[in-house]
């Protein structure tokens, strides 16, 4: 029966995270739409932010309640689950076309903030307030370069359906509405938060497990399911650019905002995170480098050795865990 509620609880959490998230983005995206902000600027900001924000919302639960190991347990493990996972899935089901520019700044600026979370990590073991204080002024810079960088760049650039949508959303519903959306889409994640931090948890106690490869594994999973859904679907319609952009700009969100965030409401002290687990999200960060610039695609090939190589950092925190 606990296990029953342990698997009940961390599906309730994934429901409410994922329309926590839905309607939290829409709700802010009717009221930027309200304000005369651009459709350009809003996802550049509010979209990209709101994708991130189960992970954000799991983490700080997580901190809060004094599981360090799921908070940071569940970055790493989501970078690690974009790029591997989710990259590697998505250049299996169709090619995707290499955006010479992500390596220009995206992809160096990911690899940049990677490093100076390992390297803080490493050196002192918690991620505090100060610390926190960098990752958020990198996220602001963040924010701020993408906004003018966007606005330099022609409007039309923005896919007519994402015009549409912005369009359409804010014509369907009145203020009060994009308002309710809003204060529902919090609650929703609050509530989703802490009920996936409880039941992953309850699971990890159960199976012998430590806390440090639930965040890793099952949490980082459940948190990039959005992530999951937005990059296949954009695979499967051959729209690349989306799914490419989608992987890099939310594990740069991922450090940036729930590291800046986080240790603001509670320092993040892990112990349960090895040195393996850093090394691997830094290498798969890293890999984007050459599977950017050798060649015009990331095909098939590249996915098979993304996806591979995810699946056997699995199968190696089964083995050290006895599983």
């Amino acid at each position: 029966m606990s296990v029953l509620y342990a698997v009940l609880l961390l599906v309730a959490g994934s429901v409410f995270l994922y329309y926590g998230a839905e309607y939290l983005v829409r709700g802010a995206v009717m009221l930027s739409q309200k304000a005369g902000i651009s459709p350009l600027v809003i996802g550049l900001t509010v979209v990209a932010f709101g994708t991130s924000m189960p992970e954000m919302v799991v983490s700080a639960s997580a901190a809060c309640r004094g599981n360090p190991d799921i908070a940071l347990g569940n970055i790493i493990g989501s970078n690690i689950c974009n790029v591997g996972l989710i990259l590697g899935l998505s250049a299996l089901i169709r090619p995707l076309n290499n955006d010479k520019s992500l390596i220009k700044f995206d992809i160096p600026f990911l690899c940049f903030i990677s490093l100076l979370l390992a390297g803080i990590w490493y050196m002192t073991g918690i991620i505090n307030w100060i610390t926190g204080c960098v990752f958020f002024a990198g996220l602001l810079f963040f924010i701020i370069r993408s906004v003018k960088v966007g606005k330099q760049n022609d409007e039309t650039e923005v896919p007519d359906e994402a015009k549409e949508t912005a369009k359409g959303i804010v014509a369907k519903y009145p203020l009060i509405f994009s308002i309710l959306f809003c204060i529902g889409g919090l609650i929703g994640l609050i509530l989703g938060g802490n009920f996936f931090v409880d039941g992953a948890v309850r699971i990890a106690r159960m199976l012998h497990v430590s806390e440090a490869v639930i965040g890793l594994t099952l949490i980082a999973l459940g948190t990039s399911l959005p992530e999951l859904a937005t990059s296949v679907v954009a695979a499967i319609k051959g729209e690349s650019d989306i799914a490419m952009g989608n992987v890099i700009g939310s594990n740069i969100f991922n450090i940036l905002a729930i590291m800046g965030i986080t240790p603001l409401i509670a320092p993040v002290a892990s112990k349960g995170i090895t040195l393996v687990d850093m090394a691997v999200m830094l290498a798969f960060t890293f890999s984007l480098i050459p599977i950017m610039l050798i060649g015009k695609q990331t095909g098939r090939i590249k996915g098979a050795f993304l996806f591979l190589g995810y699946a056997a950092y699995i199968a190696w925190l089964a083995i050290q865990q006895g599983i």
